[in-house]
């Protein structure tokens, strides 16, 4: 059981930057994906970046060239960095694991451990 816990999030403005943390409860594994998902409200859980253990990474289009993923060298800690933020970024940001595979997904139901989000609210 990989417990995982996000936190940065709070109010930003409008162009500014925010940086999101996954924390997880143990080493994850030597393959696994860990995923950002965001969700606003009224809205479905949406897909918003991922990372391998291998580093590599995607991202969807609406965040792209704005949002970067980090991890520390333990792996146990990834981030999520959002820069020129907009009123659109707005929504509770979720990370979630799917371990024992380099293969991602951009689909939610894919990913076996989940956070209980932090909320990202960017003002004008």
């Amino acid at each position: 059981q990989v417990n995982l816990v996000e936190s940065g999030g709070g109010s930003v403005q409008s162009g500014g930057s925010v940086r999101l943390s996954c924390a997880a409860s143990e080493w994850i594994a030597h393959n696994y994906c860990l995923a950002w998902f965001r969700q606003a409200p009224g809205k479905e859980r949406e897909w918003v970046a991922f990372q391998n253990s291998e580093g590599e990474s995607r991202f969807a289009e609406s965040v792209k060239g704005r949002f970067a993923i980090s991890r520390d060298n333990g792996a146990t800690v990834t981030y999520l960095q959002m820069n020129s933020v907009q009123s659109q970024d707005t929504a509770m940001y979720y990370c979630a694991v799917r371990r024992y595979t380099n293969e991602c997904s951009t689909d939610r139901a894919y990913f076996t451990y989940w956070g209980q989000g932090t909320q990202v609210t960017v003002s004008s």
